[in-house]
């Protein structure tokens, strides 16, 4: 047994008056005690100044690409050996950066698959494996098409099951990394999303859509789905999530991961945006900058209409997405005006209960897993302090950082 000491505990849900002294055994927490417990005289105790709390959990990353520019796409032409090499080194910058958990929503050829064996220190993998897409639609090239038929749909979904995935992932609208899709349209009508639904619900399966547009917010949330995935809310006249639809969504109960998290000190290494972004930040009639001012007012009211907000980064996909940025999705929040202990449950026990492993991981409680973060600050004062970390456990075993 192992004790873990700080005055600044989190535990998933709350901040334990006077700290806490956690408690790990065999991979588990076996208890949580008031910082001035008396430990046996044979357990190893580590004190630490900063704060201790559960790892974090990223919803959202790919763990095939690095987010260099053009990363995600060349995974579609990477041999197996490659990505299997990419996939080992993401999950090795996720874990030093304190990210236990990782939902991986678009591999290729189901690659992640085989790392939800993970090895020690490694976070604990969900994954969807390829996102099913149109013919030519956005990740075409991770390679799962399906035209927008219900035959096709439904063998999407079915091979995917075959595969074991743990969750449907669907692109409902186009997106930036490619060219000639719909940026501000469906890729995927209601009742075309809904068969999918129907399809990964009957084999016990969430399904999570990819969707930047309002259309595509529209459909994904009329067809069922659980996840929506940017939740960006772009139409022709700006980028507008209105009241009422935030108010439908948090009525149903589902999920909307803005994806940000992005790391706004490497702006200035960023080529020039290619002609799709251009032309989508023309029709918003915003700069990049501009646009994610608005995301940030965005979360700030998706807060106040209710809607159950889950911090993911699309680790990966892109420049400034890259793995371990989850403690930037969870600074967001706050940034954004969340109280900073509703940004670290998103980020850790909500964000659990979102992947699915909420019975396993996401909280300080005997029981569950030891996936512990400890981070040099007190994040109630200094959220960047959750980019600091100092110590990090998975599934009881000490990350190297």
């Amino acid at each position: 047994m192992h004790a873990l000491r700080s005055d600044v505990v989190f535990d998933g849900h709350r901040f334990l008056s006077g700290g806490a002294t956690v408690l790990v055994d065999a991979g588990s927490i076996v208890g949580v005690e008031p910082a001035s417990y008396d430990v046996p005289a044979d357990c190893p105790v580590t004190t630490y100044d900063g704060t201790v709390l559960p790892g974090l959990v990223d919803a959202h990353v790919h763990l095939v690409s690095d987010g260099s520019v053009g990363s995600l796409e060349r995974a579609g032409t990477a041999t197996d050996a490659e990505i299997d090499a990419e996939i080992e080194r993401s999950l090795q910058a996720q874990a030093a950066h304190g990210v236990t958990t990782v939902r991986d929503l678009g591999d290729r050829s189901y690659r992640t698959l085989a790392f939800r064996a993970a090895a020690i220190g490694q976070p604990r993998v969900v994954a969807a494996g390829p996102p099913v897409t149109i013919p030519g639609g956005h990740c075409h090239f991770l390679g799962c098409t399906a035209p927008p038929e219900p035959g096709a749909l439904r063998d999407a979904v079915a091979e995917h099951v075959d595969r074991g995935v743990d969750a449907i992932k669907v692109m409902a609208s186009g997106g930036f990394l490619t060219p000639g899709t719909d940026m501000l349209g469906a890729q995927y009508l209601a009742d075309d999303i809904s068969v999918l639904v129907d399809a990964a619900h009957a084999a016990g399966l969430p399904a999570v859509a990819h969707a930047h547009s309002v259309a595509g917010i529209e459909a994904a949330l009329a067809g069922g789905v659980d996840s929506i995935e940017h939740f960006t809310g772009i139409c022709e006249d700006g980028s507008v999530l209105s009241d009422d639809l935030l108010d439908r969504v948090a009525a149903a109960g589902v999920q909307a991961d803005p994806t940000m998290g992005n790391d706004f000190s490497l702006v200035d290494t960023l080529p020039p945006p290619p002609p799709q972004v251009r032309e989508v930040m023309d029709c918003l009639g915003l700069d990049i900058m501009e646009f994610f001012a608005q995301r940030y007012a965005d979360l700030g009211r998706m807060r106040e209409h209710g809607v159950w907000v889950v911090p993911g980064v699309d680790a990966g996909a892109m420049p400034l997405k890259a793995h371990g940025n989850a403690w930037l999705a969870v600074k967001d929040l706050v940034v954004a005006g969340w109280p900073v202990a509703d940004a670290l449950a998103a980020g850790t026990s909500a964000a659990a209960r979102a992947c699915g492993v909420d019975d396993v991981t996401g909280v300080l409680r005997p029981g569950l897993s030891a996936d512990v973060l400890v981070v040099d600050g007190d994040v109630r004062d200094d959220m960047a302090a959750l980019g600091r970390p100092v110590d990090v456990f998975v599934r009881g075993a000490r990350v190297s950082l």
